[in-house]
């Protein structure tokens, strides 16, 4: 009877364990009136925020593929609508867009009362992290790319990259499956071209990785143009550690096990 008791009351905690890191869907108004919409994991430690890419949104991005949950043992985690995406309002008029989107970051800490969290982005994610590192620094703790990562500008540095291996077609049968972003609600075709038509200037997404300090992975797989991707950060930020992920595509890399793995044991490495 008493061990019967015992099991029961595991039970309890465990269900009320489960229970406190249910993802929340929440929504801020960013500075400029627009509506964004995050889920929060109140893990306990310290915060991880999650960046998606171009035409995915969080949900898909994280919470399908258990990233963010996985991460939730030891971190509190927010995964953000990048706008445009998810949940997030949609705006038609690429005006707002650009650096619009890492602001929508540093608002969303600010929301939060988070001082500093450690920030991963993917592709379009990785490219809105590379403005946080040039602009916000002093809000990151460490900063990870996934499929990503400042690319070489320089034409004469461009010229040095190793070619890369061609990634397989998209209709190739053994092509590593990704996830179908269209197929997740919210997704809006004019806004995600809204996205892409914002008006750059040169300097816009410039940044010195001299000046950077905190801790940089990038991880990313190797049909999926690693040189490229990871070229300058090797060249130009010591220290920086490089993940390559065997015979893993842009869509699919973050679906392998190596990659969520690698993700926690960077993040809990550098975590206080």
């Amino acid at each position: 009877m008493r061990s019967l008791v015992a099991v029961v009351a595991a039970l309890v905690v465990l269900s009320s364990s489960a229970l406190a890191q249910a993802p929340k869907s929440l929504f801020f108004d960013a500075s400029d009136g627009t509506k964004i919409h995050y889920f929060d994991i109140a893990g306990k430690g310290t915060p991880v925020v999650l960046i998606h890419g171009y035409t995915a949104n969080a949900e898909g991005k994280w919470l399908k593929s258990n990233i963010a949950q996985t991460l939730a043992r030891n971190h509190r985690v927010i995964a953000i609508d990048a706008r445009g995406h998810g949940k997030s309002d949609k705006p038609h008029d690429p005006a707002k867009y650009g650096p619009r989107m890492a602001t929508d970051v540093v608002e969303l800490l600010d929301h939060l009362k988070i001082a500093k969290a450690h920030i991963h982005g993917y592709s379009m994610g990785g490219s809105i992290l590379t403005q946080l590192l040039a602009r916000n620094q002093d809000r990151i703790i460490s900063a990870i790319y996934g499929g990503s990562g400042p690319q070489e500008s320089d034409p004469k540095w461009v010229a040095q990259v190793p070619k890369d291996v061609e990634p397989p077609a998209a209709n190739d049968p053994k092509a590593p499956r990704g996830e179908s972003w269209s197929s997740y609600a919210g997704y809006d075709r004019a806004a995600l071209d809204a996205v892409q038509k914002y008006p750059w200037q040169q300097g816009d997404r410039a940044i010195d990785l001299q000046k950077v300090t905190v801790p940089v992975l990038a991880i990313v797989g190797s049909l999926d143009r690693p040189n490229a991707r990871t070229h300058r950060l090797k060249r130009e930020l010591k220290g920086a550690q490089i993940v390559i992920i065997p015979g893993e595509t842009h869509g699919s890399v973050h679906l392998n096990p190596t990659y969520t793995s690698t993700l926690v044991k960077f993040i809990d490495a550098h975590s206080h």
